[in-house]
C-alpha cells in the first residue's frame, strides 16, 4: 500500500476522498486541519495527525515521516479566515508559513494565489499536490440531467441565460455561483459562500418560486484544490427556499456523495443538470 497524503479541511468531502484512496489500495497519511476536520475522519486513515491551518512546515514533516510522496488537499476552509485581521495570531504560523506569507502573499491573498503558493511550496519539498478529484471521479457532475426531474421551458431559458454570464464571472474571480429567475440575475456568490447566497436570493424572491442555482469553476481552474461542490444539504436548501433547478459544470463540480444528492433531488422535485463548459473564447 503506497502512502499518500491527505490534507483535510471541513465537510464530508475528505471522508469520501479517504475512502476512495483506501479503495485504490493506498495508505492514507492524513493531516487534519485543526478545528476543521470531521471527527469521523481519523477512523478512515492509516495515520492521522492534527496541524494548524498555517503550520506548513509541520504538514511537510508529518507527510514525509509517513512516507507520502504526493498528496491531496481537500475540504472547505472558511474564506473569511483569509481576511481575519488576527489570523497570524489565531493560526500560530510556523517559520515556513511566515516566510511564504511575506515572500508571496502579503499583497495578494486571492484564494487561487494562496492555493498555488501552498502547492508550489509542497512540491519543492518533494510532496506535490495531485488532482483532488483523482479518487472520486464517480462523484463528479456529468453532462445532462442527472436525476429524473427535467427542466421546464422557463427553467431552460434561465439556465441558458445565466450559464453564459456565470462562465464569464468565474474567469473574473467574482464567484463560483449565481441565481437566476425569469431572466433576472437575483444574486451572485462572493465571499459569503453558496449557502448564504441562496438565503439572500430567497429573501429577495420572497414567495416567488422557480429560481435556478448555477455553479461551476473557471476554465483553467486548478483541480489540485478548492473544487466547487454541492451536497444533499444544498439540494434541501434549494427545495425549501423555492428553487427549481441546480445546474453545475460537468467535470467541474463534485456531487458530495453523488447517489445521495441525486436521490434527494428526485425526492424533492429538483432538476439537477450537468452543463458543458463554454469555450473561453466564446463571444
Amino acid at each position: 500500500m503506497e502512502p499518500i497524503g491527505l490534507i483535510a479541511g471541513q465537510g464530508e468531502l475528505p471522508l469520501i476522498v479517504a475512502r476512495g484512496m483506501r479503495a485504490a489500495n493506498r495508505r492514507v497519511i492524513c493531516i487534519g486541519l485543526r478545528n476543521q476536520f470531521d471527527p469521523s475522519l481519523p477512523a478512515l486513515c492509516d495515520s492521522f495527525h492534527v496541524a494548524g491551518l498555517a503550520q506548513l512546515g509541520r504538514w511537510i514533516r508529518l507527510l514525509r515521516a509517513g512516507g507520502a510522496r504526493e498528496a491531496v488537499m481537500i475540504g472547505r476552509v472558511a474564506k473569511s479566515n483569509m481576511h481575519d485581521p488576527w489570523r497570524l495570531i489565531r493560526h500560530i504560523p510556523d517559520l515556513r508559513a511566515i516566510r511564504l506569507w511575506y515572500r508571496r502573499l502579503r499583497h495578494d491573498r486571492r484564494t487561487h494565489v494562496v492555493l498555488a503558493a501552498l502547492a508550489e511550496e509542497l512540491e519543492s519539498s518533494g510532496i506535490p499536490l495531485i488532482n483532488s478529484t483523482a479518487f472520486i471521479l464517480d462523484h463528479m457532475a456529468t453532462v445532462g440531467p442527472m436525476g429524473s426531474v427535467l427542466p421546464n421551458t422557463l427553467t431552460s431559458r434561465d439556465v441558458s441565460f445565466g450559464w453564459a454570464l456565470l462562465s464569464r464571472a468565474v474567469d473574473l474571480d467574482i464567484g463560483q455561483a449565481l441565481i437566476v429567475r425569469e431572466g433576472d440575475i437575483v444574486a451572485v456568490e462572493a465571499l459569503e459562500g453558496t449557502d448564504a447566497m441562496i438565503d439572500r436570493a430567497a429573501a429577495l424572491c420572497g414567495r416567488a418560486r422557480g429560481w435556478t442555482l448555477l455553479k461551476t469553476s473557471k476554465h483553467d481552474h486548478d483541480l489540485r484544490s478548492d473544487v466547487p461542490t454541492i451536497g444533499v444539504a444544498t439540494v434541501e436548501r434549494v427545495a425549501r427556499l423555492g428553487g427549481a433547478c441546480i445546474g453545475v459544470g460537468a467535470g467541474k463540480v463534485i456531487l458530495v456523495d453523488r447517489p445521495q444528492v441525486i436521490a434527494a433531488a428526485n425526492r424533492l422535485g429538483i432538476c439537477i443538470l450537468g452543463l458543458e463548459t463554454f469555450s473561453k473564447n466564446t463571444p
